[in-house]
């Protein structure tokens, strides 16, 4: 009877060891960088904004002291990501990725506002990057930004994709904005529900030529580009 008491008590102890061991070996363990999710999309509003602002001219884009930059986008070869099947060794990957916040465009060429009409790219699978900083005025003409609501809307053949500050704002499920919108079809992407002087915008817009699996023989560029205010 004391063996079978003893025996128990040992075995008891070795399991009680075990489950320490294994809590400070977990508690030791790094705990991986959490994701930035991406921020949850606005929709912009239906109504007709109060003032509209043309950013393909140069007085457009002057009343935010900004200028657009241009560069393309190529298709990199890179390894598979970990825990690809065995069929799938090559990953495809674009470059730049100047969505991203802080991304350097300094050696990137500038481009008249007028310029965004230009049509760019030899055709098929192509992708070109626009960018510019946009800083909020007090006053546009009579019109007094504080309070107001600012829309981004662009319209670029064929597809967008819109970065603002690093972030493409989506949802799974829900209306993003600055994801694809359709073929030749706007984004409109809210870039604050109440904006005052002084207000900075790093805006990144990612032209693509489409339909994609056409790969079709046509050109990128601007159909529209306006900053929408809202009171």
């Amino acid at each position: 009877m004391r063996k079978y008491a003893f025996a128990t008590f040992a075995v008891c102890a070795a399991l009680i060891a075990c489950l320490l061991n294994s809590t400070i070996v977990s508690a030791q363990a790094p705990t991986p960088p959490a994701t930035q999710p991406a921020p949850v999309p606005v929709v912009a509003p239906a109504l007709p904004p109060v003032l509209t602002v043309d950013l393909m001219t140069a007085e457009g884009i002057g009343n935010f002291s900004a200028q657009w930059k241009n560069m393309d986008a190529r298709i990199v070869e890179g390894p598979a990501m970990p825990g690809a099947g065995e069929k799938w060794t090559k990953s495809y990957d674009l470059d730049p990725h100047a969505g991203e916040a802080g991304y350097d465009d300094s050696s990137w060429p500038a481009i008249d506002a007028k310029d965004l009409s230009v049509r760019r790219g030899g055709g098929k699978l192509f992708f070109t990057w626009y960018r510019t900083n946009l800083t909020i005025p007090a006053r546009i003409g009579t019109f007094d930004t504080t309070g107001a609501m600012a829309v981004l809307r662009v319209l670029v053949d064929d597809y967008a994709e819109v970065w603002v500050d690093g972030q493409l704002p989506r949802a799974l499920g829900r209306p993003s904005p600055g994801a694809i919108q359709g073929f030749n079809m706007p984004n409109r992407i809210v870039l604050k529900d109440s904006v005052k002087p002084g207000d900075k915008f790093q805006v990144a817009i990612f032209g693509i030529n489409g339909p994609i699996s056409v790969a079709p023989l046509n050109t990128v560029w601007f159909r529209e580009a306006k900053i929408e205010f809202y009171k």
